[in-house]
């Protein structure tokens, strides 16, 4: 039996995701950065010294995506990306001064955002919530 359109999870799933995308977006624009930028500038804030592919891990994203953000940052003077003598195939990546100061504005302006929607739900609530989407995640990755 086929799920009509008002039954199909992934119409609101996505509908949120929207939502809290587009007002992160708003938020960032002033800043001079975009979502995945303000998230390897967090990723980075929060482990300094992480690799590109640990980036692209903490990010959600391709190495490809994380590489082609990194090589923008670091453009943009936010992100230092340093030579490793002994593994020529790492580039440790830190914040520059400039990345620091951005992020901490950034992070301000798109935490409000995560705030709100902390807010509206009881710790019961944001429990249950993590529970149902680990088991939609579950039920996604699991093969007929």
């Amino acid at each position: 039996m086929a799920l009509t359109v008002s039954e199909r999870l992934g119409y609101d799933i996505k509908a949120t995701e929207i939502a809290f995308m587009t007002a992160k977006t708003e938020a960032l624009r002033s800043m001079g950065l975009t979502v995945a930028q303000y998230a390897a500038l967090l990723a980075l804030r929060d482990n300094p010294g992480i690799s590109g592919a640990g980036i692209a891990r903490a990010c959600l994203v391709t190495p490809q995506a994380s590489a082609a953000t990194l090589k923008t940052l670091e453009a943009k003077g936010l992100v230092v990306r340093e030579q490793d003598d002994w593994n020529r195939n790492s580039r440790p990546n830190r914040l520059s001064e400039e990345g620091q100061r951005l992020i901490d504005l950034a992070d301000s302006a798109a935490g409000a955002i995560e705030q709100r929607m902390y807010d509206a739900l009881t710790p019961a609530d944001r429990d249950t919530l993590r529970r149902l989407l680990n088991q939609c995640r579950a039920a996604v990755a699991a093969k007929s």
